[in-house]
């Protein structure tokens, strides 16, 4: 039986260079393979990201990147959101704390999530 390592979420995009932009900008990503033309693979620590060049008519899509410190990130970004579809920090009832971003030139919703800590 094979071990699966990590799950790597491919995105269509409209602009790959302002999509890959979204992830290098903001979230830190670095660039693996690069064609702003035509194909892209970003990573950041063992997680890599594909966007490829979306058909006439994509649909919609999401996924969700857990972190740590995550009003720490949005103390980082929020004042470079400008023109992207965003919200805020806030508390989930199933005990995670998330912000919501629509990535540029996609039909994307990116959930950023934080377990919330429990204080005693």
């Amino acid at each position: 039986m094979y071990k699966a390592l990590h799950l790597s979420p491919m995105i269509p995009s409209y602009n790959i260079k302002e999509t890959s932009s979204f992830f290098t900008d903001l979230l830190e990503f670095e660039n693996f393979l690069y064609d702003e033309n035509s194909y892209v693979i970003l990573h950041k620590d063992n997680l890599t990201i594909h966007i490829l060049n979306a058909g006439t008519d994509i649909g919609e899509m999401e996924f969700y990147l857990e972190i740590d410190e995550l009003d720490a990130l949005w103390d980082t970004i929020k004042d470079k959101l400008t023109g992207i579809k965003v919200r805020a920090p806030f508390d989930r009832e199933y005990g995670m704390r998330e912000l919501h971003i629509i990535i540029p030139q996609t039909k994307t919703l990116l959930f950023i999530g934080e377990v919330i800590k429990k204080t005693d």
